[in-house]
């Protein structure tokens, strides 16, 4: 199939925490016989703070920031077999959930992927007016990037044709055990941007605990947490380019998860960075959501904490034996259970199922063949 994306962006993980869902995905498709084509804008700095060159697996088309450039980059999509909106790409974003939908043809299949399915649905409660909720029905599949039967049962009610949830996982090409650095020596570590609904989480599983404990020592990456306030044994990396995160995970003895508010309260949401931890062997701490289970097994592969205090007391716990056992045993299941094959796989049978005619299905066996 030929596969037209649009996106926030492909290529640069700045400010923008789906970066490495996409390229798991699309290199996962690209290796199973797709061709795809990546739409980003040149917005928000991201082009200057690219992680990759343009990649061999995905043609990449980068598009000024206006809705003349965000119209012609649409038509561009025009004889594409499947042709993906993606949530939260950040400019005309409204102009290209509406827009997309007049590409549909008898032979193609119009696709909405939401990579945030719990803050829009939270939203349109909020807005009954939602422009989008009257999109909804439209798209010939709702693809999200977890949220399980909450999400897929939100969305059903709000007229979706079918809800999918494809959930992140592993690329092993890219996240992998590596030898640790010293750069990231420490305690606990903690990736993240600085976003509204996570920073109160935040504070209470992390910062605070990091302030109880000045005996240890504490590592915070992503954007934003500059001018936060921090006790004096929390070192701060700012932005972490993705060339660095194995090393990132592997180096500290644990790496914690702490879930964005809606995903916490919907479940059935683990963040790409977990399963990016899972493939460096590193040893996990999670917040506590529903459906942990059905991703990895609390106590044998991964730790739960339930608040800040319950962190405090897995670290004084944790020896460094424990922390390698418990970080072999995630790296075992994410590679059995969870990588981008097996996530294109589950995509793979979506797409072709929704509304592509016959000669486009057979044309798409083709070019897998």
């Amino acid at each position: 199939m030929r596969i037209a994306f649009f996106g926030s962006s492909l290529v640069s993980a700045y400010w923008n925490g789906a970066a490495t869902y996409y390229r798991g995905i699309i290199r996962a498709l690209h290796a199973r016989g797709h061709r795809i084509t990546f739409f980003e804008p040149d917005a928000y700095d991201r082009q200057a703070h690219r992680d990759i060159d343009d990649p061999l697996w995905a043609e990449v088309v980068v598009y000024p920031p206006n809705a003349d450039d965000a119209r012609r980059a649409l038509a561009s999509a025009k004889g594409f077999d499947v042709i993906v909106k993606a949530s939260g790409v950040g400019v005309q974003d409204d102009l290209l959930e509406r827009e997309v939908l007049e590409l549909r043809t008898p032979s193609n299949m119009i696709a909405y992927w939401d990579v945030d399915a719990p803050a829009t649905l939270d939203r349109i409660r909020l807005n009954t007016g939602d422009p989008f909720a009257r999109l909804i029905p439209r798209f010939d599949a709702i693809l999200t990037y977890g949220g399980g039967e909450p999400v897929i049962d939100g969305y059903m009610a709000l007229g979706a044709r079918k809800c999918v949830p494809i959930y992140n996982g592993l690329d092993p090409d890219t996240h992998y055990p590596v030898a640790p650095d010293a750069r990231f020596f420490g305690d606990l570590a903690f990736l993240g941007n600085r976003l509204p609904d996570r920073e109160k989480r935040v504070e209470d599983f992390f910062l605070k605990p990091a302030a109880s404990l000045p005996h240890k020592h504490f590592l915070l990456g992503g954007a934003g947490w500059r001018d936060k306030s921090k006790s004096a044994n929390i070192r701060y990396f700012d932005h972490v380019y993705t060339f660095d995160h194995n090393a990132f995970n592997c180096s500290p003895r644990a790496i914690i998860n702490i879930s964005r508010e809606s995903m916490a309260n919907y479940g059935f949401s683990p963040a790409t960075r977990v399963f990016e931890a899972a493939g460096a062997g590193a040893c996990i701490i999670t917040d506590w959501w529903r459906g942990i289970e059905m991703f990895f097994e609390p106590d044998e592969e991964i730790l739960i904490a339930r608040n800040g205090a319950e962190v405090i007391e897995i670290l004084a716990a944790l020896t460094p034996r424990r922390a390698r056992i418990l970080g072999q045993a995630a790296y075992r299941r994410a590679l059995a259970d969870h990588t981008y094959r097996h996530r294109a796989q589950q995509l793979e049978s979506v797409l072709s199922g929704a509304t592509l005619s016959g000669t486009s299905l057979a044309r798409a066996g083709a070019e897998r063949r």
